[in-house]
């Protein structure tokens, strides 16, 4: 059978609460200050039985314009509404206004209920209906039942139940969603069960002993006790009012608006992305940045509307925002809300969520306006290549894809895995299952082959640039996987060369100007000429008619193709003459064993500031091993 909870709605003084009592027997005002002032301040909650055995669960809501916050936390989650129009005072103030927040809501099932019908007689009864078919016209209960009953008299009531047993039949079975999510609308202490916190479950499903974290705070618990329609039970579902018990919780650590969900299934966030539709009963057009308070859920928080694609919106438009709030917020894509002004205090608008975890946006950025735009009217798969291509680099998981789409895991699996078959998107990491789309994925390749070009053309010289070097002209890259990713494709694709460590182009060849062809002999002419006692490079350098950073890339050109070798202290000597000394070295200790520095001195026949390079350039290259001051023939 469905789980449906029905909500009231409507002025106060206008018999809410008289006709709950009346077809349940329950007095849903129970604070003392209700019971002596007559009216409702706080939400009252009933259940009740239908003939066909169809079970609800009621939430009456305060009437009163100072309570309109209480309202809407009561509203939020019910399948149906009964808007209640006491005939003799007809539509009033707070009629409209709850109305306009049951549409803001997204409520499309519900019936008009005209109380009071013993106070007035059958014409003015008459006149009441049809103020009342003018008033509901253009919006969802245009076309419900207009039922007429009295709470003192009981007449009208079986009518109104058989009226409300046909309208059950037509509210929807709640989606089907693993997401359970129940926002808190009461807490409080019971001797013998601890802390109880109760709310209509909005989605997926509750067990006993099911871990659960309160949002946005983090806090975690363990349920302890579940009661439905004041039965203990093991399981809630969807659309049941529940009162749930913990295990060691305290009850200042949670208040109203807060929201119970699975540990880390939700994320809070200081902003939200949203369609608002400004309602047309407003007398001026709101400003960008105006002060708002957002209600959704349980919730009330206050914050600032940001217009992204314009400076003021006006009454009857719809538009995307952008709601940057003082507190944090847990939602999930399609949410519903409502705005009311900050002072004085009244509904505004609403609509439903497009992002419940965005970035800060620009204003006036075509590509956040539109897109938002059009994913309030796509489905889940263009929602996703949406989200994926706003995400740049960082790329988006399957986690907060699931927030952004409010999609199960696995219909959600599906999309993704048709999105990766078809390339638009690309796992980047695995483990975390982060995505990137595609045209992003490309833009960083593309990249890579720009700074590559630009070290190229900056360094003509070298072969290449260091991996190192190249990955940190992508901060945004650093600790994820994608940036290697990437660079393997462009080798797969034979448009990069890695050597070692280095990258270049695939077409990248070193090549030298007339000018540095001619300083490149004088190099190597002047090296070959000093042999084992070169001259330093500073002073070749001096006789070279180019800048000494360009000369010094000849140089290590040079190092780099094999025809000079560095060794240190800044000297360089011609390979050819090295390998001449490595040759007879050799000779020497395989005949002797060992070699001292005086007679490698000997050997070299070079003074002492290239003797001690030379020999440590051997013991550096593994021809060489040094045992205390001597040097033996390092074992192959």
């Amino acid at each position: 059978m469905k789980q449906i909870i029905l909500g009231t709605a409507g002025h106060i003084d206008h018999g809410k609460t008289s006709l709950i009592k009346a077809i349940t027997g329950t007095n849903t005002d129970r604070l003392k200050e209700e019971i002596e002032r007559g009216i409702t301040i706080e939400l009252g909650f009933a259940s009740l039985t239908l003939p066909s055995g169809q079970h609800v669960a009621i939430v009456d809501v305060p009437g009163h314009e100072k309570f309109v916050k209480n309202m809407v936390a009561g509203a939020s989650g019910i399948d149906m509404v009964a808007m209640i129009i006491a005939a003799d005072e007809g539509v009033m103030p707070q009629t409209r206004e709850h109305l306009e927040i049951c549409s803001l809501l997204g409520i499309k099932h519900g019936m008009v209920v005209l109380t009071k019908i013993d106070m007035v007689d059958e014409e003015w009864l008459e006149l009441v209906r049809e103020d009342v078919r003018e008033f509901v016209k253009g919006t969802f209960l245009e076309d419900r039942p207009i039922l007429p009953v009295s709470s003192t008299t009981l007449e009208g009531i079986p009518e109104f139940l058989k009226a409300l047993d046909e309208e059950m039949v037509k509210v929807p079975e709640r989606p089907s969603t693993s997401l359970f999510r129940l926002p808190v609308d009461r807490v409080f202490s019971m001797k013998g069960f601890g802390t109880v916190i109760t709310g209509s479950l909005i989605s997926g499903s509750i067990r006993v002993g099911d871990a659960i974290m309160i949002y946005p705070t983090g806090i975690t618990s363990k349920v302890r006790g579940i009661q439905v329609h004041n039965d203990m039970v093991d399981e809630a579902h969807a659309g049941m009012r529940t009162a749930v018990n913990f295990q060691g919780l305290d009850k200042d650590s949670v208040n109203r608006g807060d929201i119970l969900a699975r540990p880390d299934t939700l994320k809070p966030s200081f902003m939200v992305d949203a369609l608002l539709t400004y309602l047309n009963s407003n007398r001026k057009p709101a400003k960008n940045r105006t002060r708002v308070r957002l209600h959704t859920g349980t919730s009330e928080i206050q914050g600032i509307l940001i217009l992204l694609d314009r400076d003021e919106i006006l009454p009857g438009e719809s538009a995307p925002v952008q709601l940057r709030l003082d507190e944090p917020v847990t939602l999930v894509r399609d949410d519903r809300f409502v705005v009311r002004s900050y002072s004085p205090v009244r509904t505004i608008g609403g609509g439903f969520i497009l992002n419940p975890i965005p970035e800060k946006h620009k204003r006036f950025r075509p590509e956040i306006a539109e897109g938002l735009t059009r994913i309030a009217k796509d489905g889940p798969e263009k929602i996703i290549d949406y989200h994926a291509a706003m995400a740049g680099y960082k790329g988006v998981s399957f986690s907060d894809l699931k927030l952004m789409t409010n999609q199960s895991e696995k219909p959600l699996n599906q999309l993704v895995q048709g999105l990766l078959s078809n390339k638009t998107l690309i796992l980047t990491d695995r483990e975390n299952q982060i995505y990137l789309h595609q045209a992003t994925f490309e833009n960083i390749k593309k990249d890579i082959i720009l700074f590559l070009n630009d070290f190229h053309q900056a360094n003509p010289l070298k072969p290449g640039m260091s991996k190192e070097e190249l990955k940190s002209k992508f901060p945004l890259l650093q600790g994820s996987k994608t940036f290697n990713q990437a660079l393997d494709q462009l080798i797969k694709t034979n448009e990069a060369v890695l050597t070692e460590d280095l990258v270049r182009l695939a077409g990248h060849k070193v090549s030298l100007g007339i000018d540095q062809e001619e300083a490149r002999n004088k190099i190597v002419e002047a090296c070959r000429n000093g042999g084992l006692m070169p001259p330093y490079f500073r002073d070749i350098a001096k006789s070279l008619d180019m800048e000494p950073q360009k000369a010094k890339d000849v140089l290590m050109h040079l190092v780099e193709e094999g025809a000079i070798v560095k060794t240190k202290d800044d000297l360089f000597f011609d390979a050819t003459a090295v390998a001449d000394l490595k040759q007879r070295l050799v000779q020497f200790l395989e005949t002797n064993g060992e070699i001292d520095t005086p007679r490698f001195k000997d050997l070299t026949g070079a003074s002492r500031k290239y003797v001690i390079p030379l020999i440590e350039y051997f013991d550096a290259t593994n021809v060489t091993i040094r045992v205390g001051d001597i040097r033996k023939l390092r074992k192959r």
